[in-house]
This record gives structure tokens, sequence and C-alpha cells, in this order.
């Protein structure tokens, strides 16, 4: 699960608890990262085997003021060097908010951050993946509230050095977006998994995975179906995980990932030892994290 949900645990329990329970991978908050110590975070993960999917986050480039604005910047430089050092598959960033901006003028300076800010990403290796937010929970976040506006940015600027990020608590719940998921799918960096307490709320407080409104499971599978087979990041936020077991929300939510493969994604027939091996579920090539 993403280190913003396990808040309580220091680091070297986050990268010990994650091990052991069977995850491929581990979501950075940068935060947690740099009061632990880059360098000796940096080896603990190297030591522990675990894959860093992403880095969260980096932002803000629609500032109140340019002093601000080039703050954030120097901010993502130096966190996109991290991240080429830890071999992570990619830094989540937000806009930032309106700010007292124009939409039009707050679209230009998130235009003119990712022109700065690519050739950077380009050097890392690691791609920048722009998060749209529910609008409901953007205002102090990001202007980019649009799954198919988001899409049509990355395509405009046709770079392996900008991605999305899609965090399934944002997804519309109607059936009318459902479409856009395999056009997103060759664009995604990584995915984030949630539950929805609906409504929608700014404080972004969300249900363990298959308690909330979201389809989480038809989600996944149609991902998987349109070849994304990177990781799906367990992030659980919001007051009714204040005071969770950690260890037993790795565990459930663990339980409910392969829940939704065996529930709703294509089931598979076993077949005899010495029969041919099934045809996998497309969930099978996808990885989980914490």
């Amino acid at each position: 699960m993403n280190q913003l949900t396990t808040y309580r645990w220091s680091f070297e329990e986050d990268l010990h608890h994650c091990r052991h329970a069977g995850y491929d991978g581990i979501a950075v908050w940068v935060r947690k990262l740099r009061d632990f110590g880059e360098e000796r975070a940096a080896e603990l993960i190297s030591d522990s085997g675990l894959a860093v999917s992403n880095v969260s986050w980096e932002g803000g480039f629609t500032g109140a003021d340019a002093v601000t604005s080039r703050e954030n910047l120097a901010a993502a430089r130096d966190t996109l060097a991290l991240c080429g050092a830890l071999g992570a598959g990619c830094l989540t960033i937000y806009s930032g908010g309106r700010n007292g901006h124009t939409s039009r003028h707050a679209n230009r300076l998130l235009r003119a951050a990712l022109d700065r800010l690519l050739p950077f990403a380009e050097e890392a290796g690691v791609p920048l993946a722009i998060e749209p937010m529910h609008p409901a929970c953007a205002d102090d976040w990001t202007i980019v509230t649009s799954l198919p506006d988001a899409l049509e940015l990355v395509r405009e600027y046709d770079t392996p050095a900008l991605r999305l990020a899609l965090d399934t608590y944002h997804f519309p719940l109607a059936e009318e977006a459902w479409p856009i998921l395999r056009e997103l799918a060759g664009y995604l960096a990584v995915v984030h998994l949630g539950d929805v307490q609906t409504p929608h709320s700014v404080d972004h407080s969300r249900a363990a995975l298959g308690e909330g409104a979201a389809p989480l499971a038809g989600i996944v599978q149609t991902l998987a179906e349109a070849g994304y087979a990177g990781f799906f990041d367990v992030k659980l936020l919001g007051p009714a995980f204040d005071e969770a077991d950690y260890d037993r929300l790795l565990r459930q939510s663990r339980e409910a990932f392969v829940a939704f493969g065996a529930d709703e994604i294509a089931a598979v027939e076993v077949a005899p030892r010495d029969a041919a091996a099934p045809t996998p579920s497309p969930i099978d090539s996808c990885k989980l994290i914490w």
C-alpha cells in the first residue's frame, strides 16, 4: 500500500511488513523518505527487493505567485533525481489549484511547468504521471479534473516522459465513463486503488477495497484486458483508517484484490496436472503493491 496510508508506521516498518505480506513493491511518500534520510532509505529499499512503483508527490505549479511556482518546480526537479536513484516507476504530480487565476492562465502555467520538467524526467528515466481528480476533491490540488482532457494532454506531448496516474477513487461511477478505460491503459504509469464513500469529499475519505461504491473489479479487469500490466497501488485515506490495524489492512487489501480476479475477472478452469496449463486471468500479469 501507498506509504500515505500507513501513516503511523516508520519507513523501516513499511518495508518490513510489505515484504513479509508478499507484496511486490511499495509506493514511496517523499516526505516520509526524506524525514528518514534519502541514502539510508535507498539502501533499505534495495536490500528489501521491493520495487518502487511510484513516488508521491510533487506539484503546485499554479502557485499563487511566481516565487511559489519556482520553488515547486525546483522541488520537482530534485525529486525526479531521487526517483531516478530509486529506480521508481514514475513521479505522481498534481498541477495545483486555480489559485485565483483564470482557467486559461492556470493551464498555461501547467504546460510551462511540464515544458521545464520533461527534460529532467527524460534524463532521470522516470516519467511524470499527471493524476486527474474528481471535481469535488480537486480545488486545492489540481486543475485536471477530466480524464479525456488529461488523456488529450498526454497525447499532445507524445513522449514516454509524460504519463497518467489513475486513482480509482476519482474515477466516475457512471457507466458512460467506462469506455475510456481501454484508451487510458496504454498511457498509465500507475493505478491507485481506493474505494469510494459517496458523496466524494474534500478530505478524500475512502472505504476499504470492495466496501464502497467503486466498481473496482470491473476497472481492474478492463485495464488488464486492455494491456495494462503495471502496478496497482492500494491507497486508503481518511478517518476510517486513522486507527486501523495496518497488518490487517494489508491482508484484507490483498484478499480483496485476489477476489476481484476470482469473482469478476474471467474465471479459469483448473486443468489436471498432466494437462496443458490453463489460460491465465489477465490480472495475473499485474502487481499489487503496498
